[in-house]
């Protein structure tokens, strides 16, 4: 297997807040722990993003998962949404780069 990403789809009208609150908790991030993430904004529906996070596998996000300091960045990111965020957990197949 490839590796493992997790995709986080939420609603907000506050993303430069949420943006901030990511910067915050990006510099608290253990290293290697997280392999590459990015926001996106979906340009067809205003408001709605997906943030897409990639692990070297899906042991490594559950152990990320269960850091305190992620639980605070999600309570927090929580209450900077308009409604819950739905998780998408993908198990990497195949990749490619050019």
């Amino acid at each position: 297997m490839a590796g493992f990403v997790q995709i986080i789809e939420f609603d907000t009208s506050r993303i430069d807040e949420v943006r901030a609150l990511a910067d915050e908790f990006q510099g608290r991030q253990e290293a290697g722990t997280v392999r590459r993430a990015g926001v996106t904004a979906d340009r067809d529906h205003p408001g709605h993003y997906l943030t897409v996070v990639e692990f070297d596998s899906y042991d490594s996000a559950m152990e990320n998962s269960r850091r305190p300091d992620t639980a605070e960045f999600s309570a927090r990111m929580a209450q900077l949404c308009d409604g819950p965020p739905t998780f998408h957990n993908l198990d990497v197949l195949e990749s490619w780069h050019s």
